[in-house]
Formats: structure tokens, sequence, C-alpha cells
């Protein structure tokens, strides 16, 4: 079992990975780190003696002032080194730089600095070094603004705002969840790479994206249709969206009732793409579920009875509650990365339509049990 610290285990990539590495506890143990561990080298120290690789991904990006950035990214590598140095400790060190590297900006030259430092640590100590040059990286929770172009046109799509393009070109992309995989096969095969340039899965130009997530606001977001997703890089892009709305306003989402003399229609889902729908019964006092997905779209539809759905993301410790009755059939989509169940809090049966976008698969079920 492999001991693994992440700098930066809170931010956008960092929390990914951590998360991921949570999967496979049998193979993997993670060293809870904290920022403030760099403004006090004995809590730096103990944290690095404990580690036999330390992913350092903490490093400021944005600021008004490029100097601080430079700064405080070449102040966090020194930090680390003199903590090695000071404890005698050879871990597998895998940095994260960017393609800024060769550009005339002040963010870059701290990126490729930082890394030459460390290929002289490791060069010098004995210790292994990693140091990935990473492609534009988006995902689930990215800061608008802030991570990518993506983060931001999700936000503002789902918050009544128009993006605007600035230069339509062609950026080289990687999925966040890509971008774990890859980091952790980096970690198994422990080799020293001075400058390894991680691959990027697509390269798209940027009204080809916005294109793509305006379609998803007009299909999914607006009118609840699950549109067709023809590549692995539209169902991360769709799967991205799907995390920038406000989950406790739009849930749950009535459905539109035809009533006639002989009863009630309802259209459950409309959809691009295909996927496996089931129904269930639910004694009183029963709950489903309690797990959640990492790649997967999921619907619950109550049509009869009367139930709670609860939803919690995975590192955080607010529990949303939706509850939903036959008399107004509704339904709650589950985010990846969310827990769900889904309880009978009634005095009758339940009755749940359950759709999800691909058949179960014993040997990849992509489902992890986690209690709300």
């Amino acid at each position: 079992m492999k001991k693994i610290g992440i700098t930066g285990q809170n931010g956008f990539l960092g929390s990914h990975l951590y998360n991921t590495l949570g999967l496979k506890p049998d193979q993997y143990e993670r060293i809870y780190f904290e920022r403030d561990f760099f403004e006090n080298p004995e809590k730096l120290d103990e944290f690095v003696k404990q580690c036999d690789v330390i992913v350092h991904l903490a490093a400021m990006n944005r600021h008004p002032d490029p100097e601080i950035i430079y700064n405080n990214n070449m102040e966090l590598v020194k930090k680390i080194i003199d903590s090695l140095e000071r404890t005698k400790s050879t871990p597998h060190i895998l940095f994260s730089s960017s393609s800024q590297e060769e550009k005339d900006n002040l963010y870059g030259k701290s990126k490729k600095e930082g890394r030459s430092l460390l290929a002289d640590w490791a060069e010098k100590s004995g210790g292994k070094f990693t140091g990935m040059i990473i492609p534009n990286v988006f995902g689930p929770f990215g800061k608008p603004n802030y991570n990518s172009f993506i983060a931001t046109f999700c936000h503002k799509l789902t918050h009544g705002e128009m993006p605007v393009i600035d230069n339509d070109g062609e950026v080289s992309l990687i999925y966040v969840g890509e971008l774990v995989e890859e980091i952790i096969n980096q970690i198994e095969i422990a080799e020293t790479k001075e400058l390894y340039e991680v691959p990027h899965t697509s390269v798209n130009k940027v009204s080809e994206v916005l294109a793509k997530l305006e379609n998803y606001k007009k299909l999914y977001f607006d009118n609840g249709e699950i549109p067709e997703l023809n590549s692995k890089f539209d169902l991360n892009l769709f799967n991205t969206f799907r995390c920038y709305f406000d989950i406790k306003d739009h849930y749950p989402v009535k459905f539109t009732q035809h009533t006639d003399p002989r009863g009630a229609f309802v259209e459950v889902i409309r959809l691009g793409i295909g996927g496996q729908c089931s129904f269930s019964t639910t004694v009183p006092g029963i709950t489903r579920g309690n797990h959640f997905h990492t790649r997967k779209i999921e619907r619950f539809a109550v049509i009869k009875g009367e139930a709670l759905i609860q939803l919690r993301k995975i590192d955080t410790n607010e529990v949303l509650d939706f509850y939903l009755g036959g008399n107004e059939p509704a339904y709650v989509d589950m985010p990846i990365w969310y827990t769900h169940n889904i309880k009978n809090v009634g005095t009758e049966d339940l009755y749940t339509i359950f759709w999800i976008n691909e058949p179960f698969n014993a040997e990849d079920s992509d489902t992890y049990f986690v209690e709300v």
C-alpha cells in the first residue's frame, strides 16, 4: 500500500485525485494535508515523513500582481525541498506544470524553475521525480473565472448570463477524471521523468464547446431532456455542465401530466441516448441506494407514493432533501460524485422509475456505496 500526500488536496484537481484514491483503500493510504502546513515546518515535516508519494499541486495561477504569483509558487517548492532535506525523506515527487512554461509570463517561469529545482533535488538525493506538463483541464466543481473557460461558460449558462468568447482558438483539453487516471498511472510506474508531457484527450474550438453547452442548456437544463452524446468528450462535458446549476433550486422537477377520463399520461424521460430503464416498488420505511457514481447519468422518477430523495457530495456534510409524491409526479437527477438514496416515507408502496445511461455491468459498475 502506497502512502500518498497531495498538496492542494482541496483544490480542483487535488480534490478529484484525493477522492479517486479513496475508492481504492486497499491500494492507497491518503496522508492528510492542509494549506497551513506550509507555514508550520514541524507539521510539514511530519507530513513529508509519512509519504511514499507527494503530488505537489498547490500553486497560485491568478493574481493582479504577477510577481506575487511567481514568489508564492517558488516559495512553496522551496519549502517542500527544505522539508525533504530536513527529514532526509526521498518520496516520489510528482509536480504539476503547464504549457505556460514556454510563454513569457511569471506564472510559467515559476512552474519551469520550480520543476527544475525539484529535479535537482531528486538527482542529488536519489529520490524519484515526475515533472508533468498538463494541458487545459476541465471537469465538475472547477471554479468559474479561474480553473477553465468551460467552468466559466457552464456557470454563466446556468445562472442567467451570456458567455463571451475572447479568442476562438483551438484548445487542447483533458477531463479531470482522465488526468487523475494519468497521475495514478505515473505513481504506479514510479520512474523519474524530469519532463513528461501529459497527452491531451481532445482538441476543440472554443465556439464549438460553447455551442454544445448552449444545446445542453436548451435541452437539459430548460426541458429535462438528455442530449445526444456521441463521444467520451461529450459525456464528460455534459457531466461537467450538470454540476453547475443550483441543485437545491432545480429539483424536484414536476412532470407534465396529460389527463382524460381514462387517467393520466406522463413522459418520464426524453433522450438522445439509450441506457437502462427500470422500476421498483418499495414498502414503507425502506431505503434504497446510498451509493454514488463517477460517470453515470441517473434519473429517479416517483410516480406513486411518498418519497424522500437525499443527495450529498461525498466530500461535504450538507445533505439535500427532496420530497416527492405520486400526486404530483416528479424527478431528481443524480449528479456524479453525489451519494444518493430514496426512502419510502409514506404509508403505501412507493413506485419509482429509474433510468441510467448505461446498462449495469458487474465488472465495471461505477457504483460506490457510501451512506448519505
